[in-house]
C-alpha cells in the first residue's frame, strides 16, 4: 500500500506515567534510547508497526499521539500539505541516521507526521 503508517509517537506531558500505563495496559515491549538531553522510549509490539514515546517537546501543549505516515519525498509532500491547508508545525527535522520528519495539522486540526527514510 502506498504511503502506508510507520511509525505512532506519543509526545506526552509525563512519560513515566505513560510508560507505567502503558507498560501495564498493553504487551508491548518498551526500551528507553538516551538521546542527548531527553530519552527516547522506542515501543516494540512484535508485528505491526511500533511507535515511541517522548516528553512533549512542546511545553504546555497536551498529550497527542502522531501517527507517521511514508512518503518518498519529504519536501514535496510537506509543500503539498501546505498548499492544501495544512499547518506545518515542525518542517524537515533529521534525525540522525534514521530519516527526516514534518509534522502536519491538517485543515480540521488533527496532527499527522510525514516520513522519509534516509536514503544509503
Amino acid at each position: 500500500m502506498a504511503n502506508a503508517f510507520v511509525h505512532i509517537e506519543l509526545n506526552t506531558t509525563d512519560p513515566g506515567k505513560a510508560k507505567t500505563f502503558y507498560g501495564k495496559l498493553f504487551d508491548w515491549q518498551l526500551t528507553d534510547m538516551p538521546m542527548g538531553d531527553m530519552t527516547y522510549t522506542v515501543i516494540k509490539v512484535g508485528e505491526g508497526t511500533g511507535g515511541g514515546i517522548m516528553q512533549h517537546p512542546m511545553p504546555g501543549q497536551p498529550s497527542i499521539w502522531i501517527p507517521y505516515v511514508e512518503v518518498a519525498n519529504l519536501k514535496a509532500q510537506t509543500d503539498k500539505a501546505r498548499s492544501l491547508g495544512g499547518t506545518i508545525i515542525k518542517e524537515m527535522v533529521e534525525v540522525k541516521d534514521m530519516g527526516t520528519f514534518s509534522i502536519v495539522l491538517d485543515p480540521t486540526g488533527a496532527a499527522v507526521g510525514l516520513w522519509e527514510v534516509k536514503k544509503a
